[in-house]
């Protein structure tokens, strides 16, 4: 199992959102953790809450599309807080455009902060990992790293790229014989404004998942050393819809609503 407890755990984009949520869990756990997000007004805020709960808290101001500035803060962040032991890759972004509505910055910045920012974080944790022989990498892609749809062409492009990330990432680390693990969480739309206006044909089948429900289950899987958190379970049925042809998989995520999901979205404000 993984310990958070007297462990080093650093989140990406904490200063709200999951982040913040998993920052408080993990320090309720007694573990020490270190903030990086690029809104420092959000991020001291978080930081006080966490003191005030009697945590060992820490923020680094950060552009995670930046990839000069991000390896610098690692640095940072080892000279002044040590070794991490549990890295969450956190931070992502959303456009909620067609493909020709995004312009060439947004979907550069889509990558910068839903993928690279994963290169640059691991690479920069993942050796003293593996020096010390234990360690825990999370990262959270979604639901739309398994299927794609529309309005989500970047979105969609980055969390499957996020997902191979972590599959090619965790069988490198078994061919190297490591004890170092990985888990990769794809949920659904979360409630927690990133996804606002975004909607479910079927809240029984596909619900729109509540911010601590789904903290509490990435924490438990973490904890178990799960590789994968698929949410809902629902979804655990898509490897079986991937067999069918494209246009009858086209017609079943149709059929759910999926495509019309981003219909109405706006986002966070």
């Amino acid at each position: 199992m993984t310990q958070f407890c007297d462990s080093h755990v650093l989140i990406t984009g904490a200063a709200h959102g999951l982040g913040r949520l998993m920052a408080i869990d993990a320090v309720g756990r007694k573990a020490r953790v270190t903030l990086l997000d690029r809104d420092a007004e959000g991020l001291e805020r978080a930081c006080v809450e966490l003191r005030q709960l009697g945590g060992d808290a820490q923020s680094f101001v950060v552009d995670l599309a930046d990839r000069a500035a991000l390896q610098a803060v690692c640095s940072r962040v080892q000279a002044t807080r040590g070794e991490v032991d549990i890295l969450v890759n956190n931070a992502g972004i959303v456009s909620g455009k067609t493909l020709l509505e995004c312009s060439d910055e947004a979907i550069e910045r889509t990558f910068q902060v839903n993928t690279l920012a994963h290169f640059w974080t691991v690479r920069a944790f993942l050796p003293g990992m593996l020096a010390r022989g234990t360690g825990h990498i999370v990262t959270l892609a979604s639901v739309a790293g398994l299927a794609g749809t529309s309005r989500l062409s970047d979105y969609c492009a980055s969390k499957f790229a996020a997902v191979g990330f972590d599959e090619s990432l965790r069988v490198e680390l078994k061919r190297l014989g490591s004890p170092v693990r990985t888990t990769v969480v794809c949920p659904f739309f979360i409630d927690t404004g990133m996804f606002d206006g975004a909607s479910t044909r079927f809240p029984w089948l596909l619900p729109i998942l509540q911010p601590d429900y789904v903290v509490r289950r990435i924490m438990k899987a973490v904890e178990g050393n799960r590789s994968r958190l698929v949410l809902p379970r629902f979804i655990l049925a898509l490897p079986v819809a991937r067999a069918l042809p494209p246009w009858l998989f086209d017609v079943v995520l149709s059929v759910l609503g999926v495509n019309r999901s981003m219909d109405h979205f706006r986002g966070r404000h």
